[in-house]
């Protein structure tokens, strides 16, 4: 059976490659405004979910909560491991984020930098949402930090070059009114690698239909990291927070 395009291409070294300038000053600065409004009592337990290689992970520990961080690549969680070495104490697992692994158990859950939409089925993007709702305790928190579709796909750059440690990534994009597709291809290693990323364009009203579907109240709505007011035609970001 062929592995979902998430699943091949996550766990592959060339992926951290590609995404190794990502900000963790501007993530670190993300997460401590988030915590500064949602004001999570210290010692809470908290679920990093779609961790990747566990930077919000270290950041939500920094802060004094009780980590738990999961994702579905295995190479992402043992660099995590290694990262964060033996000084640090977060519960790092393989799991799908589609199915819960446990009940009642955390005050927040943390889905963060666009770790969302990538099925090609709605039922799927449901069944992440109902699984999560099983993981928080009653009024526990579920916040969504997702990019916004609509702008994305207003901005889109059909084709770039990007060169990182000497690898020469060919990216080209395209909506076809349901997903943005990125495929990336690249020589390294005396042979040919090709890759695609594929992401549902989700907007606000769909992730509403989705929280509501499972109990969840919306209780406010960002549009960066900064913690400004959302608006669909210009916010860099979509960023939810839901109660159970």
């Amino acid at each position: 059976m062929q592995k979902e395009w998430f699943a091949e291409w996550f766990d592959t070294p060339y992926y951290h490659i590609l995404y190794k300038n990502r900000d963790d000053a501007e993530a670190e600065k993300f997460i401590s405004n988030l915590l500064k409004y949602l004001s999570i009592p210290k010692g809470s337990k908290v679920l990093d979910l779609a961790c990747g290689k566990g930077r919000h992970s270290q950041t939500l520990f920094k802060h004094g909560y009780e980590v738990t961080a999961v994702d579905l690549s295995q190479n992402s969680i043992q660099t995590a491991k290694e990262t964060v070495g033996n000084n640090v104490n977060i519960t790092f697992e393989v799991r799908d984020m589609r199915e819960a692994f446990t009940e009642n158990t955390f005050d927040a859950v943390f889905n963060l930098f666009t770790s969302f939409g990538y099925f090609d089925s709605l039922e799927d993007n449901q069944k992440v949402i109902d699984s999560t709702k099983k993981m928080l305790v009653k009024n526990g928190l579920l916040i969504i930090d997702f990019m916004n579709a609509k702008r994305v796909v207003n901005e889109l750059v059909p084709q770039e070059v990007k060169t990182v440690d000497g690898i020469e990534f060919s990216i080209r994009r395209n909506y076809d009114g349901a997903h943005i597709t990125k495929d990336i291809k690249f020589y390294t290693e005396d042979r040919e690698f090709k890759y695609s990323e594929r992401v549902q364009a989700l907007q606000l009203n769909d992730f509403s239909t989705l929280l509501e579907n499972s109990g969840f109240e919306i209780l406010h709505t960002f549009g960066d990291f900064d913690l400004n007011p959302y608006h669909a035609e210009t916010s860099d970001r979509l960023i939810i927070v839901a109660k159970k």
